[in-house]
């Protein structure tokens, strides 16, 4: 898996919207933080189009994110959200450029495809905070912090109170490559070209607005497919806006628990990663060590 250069002083990024559409002020506030950081930040050409719930056409966004891809100068592409979209790109996207000159992706959500479409090309890229974050949220959240920093070449490490989820925590230890992202979109890629699962890898999942019988039915379409049996270790990130369901046996995140009870690796729950302010960015394909511990989580990179 090859990992990105580190940023360097005057590195070239460009900001632009695969999936939905932004306002421009998030767009330009994204920009001033990156340019904080020493880069040279561009909003590209269509970032900022609006076609319904789109920002631009299937072929404007193809245009602004392949435009980045083969550019050997550029060397950080910030998804500005998701949303939904990137779907209409993954058959039309060339990969060689980004192949010959690999740079940092970063997004998350419906970013999940161009994620793990990287792995299947063997580049890491960043799941973490994207536009919207940066301008909510500014250059000292915690979340842009470590993002700058993993950018800039330090490896993610975390340690992270169990705090009252240790009943349904698995205690163990784990290392392999990362993989997963948003659950309701990774499942959506199941079966196509686009998905690589690493033999012995960490899987992560997190979700926004799904309820609780959707997300049964999605974990144990993960299941049926034979996933959990190849893992060694399973994160389970955020999960928000839903509302507990009182005609499922149990809550979510024990449905979730119940699901994978017959497997061995160490599991997790809570940890920062999703729709969230302390959303710490993950290296996508990257190796991982994951420790679950009575009080601890510490995942290093």
């Amino acid at each position: 898996m090859k990992r990105p250069p580190s940023l360097q002083f005057n590195d070239r990024a460009v900001i632009l919207s695969p999936a939905g559409k932004i306002d421009g002020y998030v767009v330009q506030d994204a920009a001033a933080v990156l340019e904080g950081w020493g880069l040279r930040p561009e909003i590209s050409e269509n970032a900022l189009c609006d076609a319904g719930r789109f920002s631009g056409s299937v072929a404007q966004r193809l245009s602004d994110l392949q435009r980045a891809f083969d550019d050997p100068d550029v060397k950080l592409i910030l998804c500005s959200r998701g949303g939904y979209g990137t779907a209409h790109l993954l058959g039309k996207l060339n990969f060689s450029g980004i192949k010959r000159n690999p740079k940092w992706l970063v997004g998350y959500s419906d970013i999940t495809l161009l994620h793990a479409a990287l792995q299947t090309h063997g580049i890491a890229s960043l799941h973490g905070p994207m536009a919207q974050h940066f301008s909510d949220e500014g250059a000292e959240d915690i979340a842009v912090r470590y993002t700058k920093a993993v950018l800039a070449g330090q490896s993610p490490e975390y340690r992270i109170p169990v705090g009252g989820y240790s009943p349904l925590n698995r205690k163990g230890k784990a290392t392999g490559k990362l993989f997963g992202g948003n659950l309701s979109v990774f499942c959506g890629l199941l079966g196509s070209r686009y998905v690589r699962v690493p033999r012995g890898g960490i899987l992560f999942i997190e979700d926004i607005g799904e309820t609780p019988y959707r997300v049964d039915r999605m974990i144990y379409h993960l299941k049926l497919a034979g996933i959990f049996e190849g893992i060694s270790g399973l994160i389970v990130g955020q999960f928000t806006g839903y509302e507990e369901d009182s005609q499922m046996y149990s809550p979510l995140q024990e449905s979730i628990r119940e699901a994978v009870r017959e497997y061995d690796f160490p599991l997790c729950f809570n940890f920062p990663v999703g729709h969230v302010k302390l959303n710490f960015p993950l290296i996508m394909g990257g190796m991982a060590t994951l420790g679950v511990g009575e009080e601890f989580i510490s995942f290093i990179q």
